[in-house]
């Protein structure tokens, strides 16, 4: 990021944290903020216009999503990704949704039917996203959102934040691509299969879950 020219906008006064988180994960995932890049408090603090305590609530949160690690001197840097990185945190996803979709599929029928109708929903978001050719951003917070939701429904809140600590991370790694194949891997379509497979139910529901999530690898050259 040139120190000259800023990517970050000014914040309104209300709730500046979550503005600032919100500026700063973007710039980051969309790759204004590049990968290695030092996240310095003072320029970052006059560029987004608060203060440095509130900076660094909204750099401990990008910490805790792994968009933000710090090196061996202690100092904060925007994460760098690599093949090993991307596989290693899908495949870990792909056993917490796995997980999470035969909860649901395994749930008395009223309680299965309400998460498939929160599934709905947030496929609907999903489509409306690409139907008004929405920004890659909001479409990618839209296929998040899905995800997000599978996990909610399936009423393990353990599973649930242990898959929040791995979101950061997802949306630099469904990047990490090119914009063009993120939207093809972040298709209201492709993630129709999921609400059919949790509905059916299937003997093979976890395995056809983990190839659905591990589908993506091979546009990193890494096997799933």
């Amino acid at each position: 990021m040139s120190p000259q020219t800023s990517v970050l906008p000014s914040l309104q006064v209300n709730n500046l944290r979550e503005q600032a988180l919100q500026a700063l994960r973007e710039a980051i995932v969309m790759g204004g903020i590049a990968p290695g890049t030092h996240l310095a408090e003072v320029r970052l603090a006059s560029e987004l216009g608060i203060s440095r305590g509130t900076l660094r609530e909204a750099l401990r949160q990008l910490q805790q999503e792994g968009l933000a690690v710090t090196d061996g001197r202690g100092r904060l840097h925007v994460r760098s990704l690599d093949a090993r990185t991307i596989a290693g945190t899908f495949r870990v996803r792909a056993a917490l949704e796995a997980l999470a979709a035969r909860t649901v599929a395994d749930m008395p029928e009223a309680e299965r039917a309400k998460a498939l109708r929160q599934l709905d929903r947030a496929l609907r978001t999903m489509r409306d996203a690409e139907e008004d050719d929405l920004a890659m951003l909001e479409r990618l917070e839209a296929d998040v959102e899905f995800h997000r939701t599978l996990c909610r429904a399936c009423g393990n809140e353990v599973l649930l934040q242990t898959w929040e600590q791995l979101a950061g991370v997802l949306r630099m790694s469904i990047m990490h691509a090119g914009a063009q194949q993120a939207k093809l891997n972040t298709s209201a379509d492709k993630h129709q299969e999921v609400i059919d497979v949790i509905a059916e139910g299937p003997a093979d529901l976890e395995a056809r879950i983990t190839t659905h999530i591990l589908a993506v690898l091979g546009d990193f050259g890494v096997e799933g």
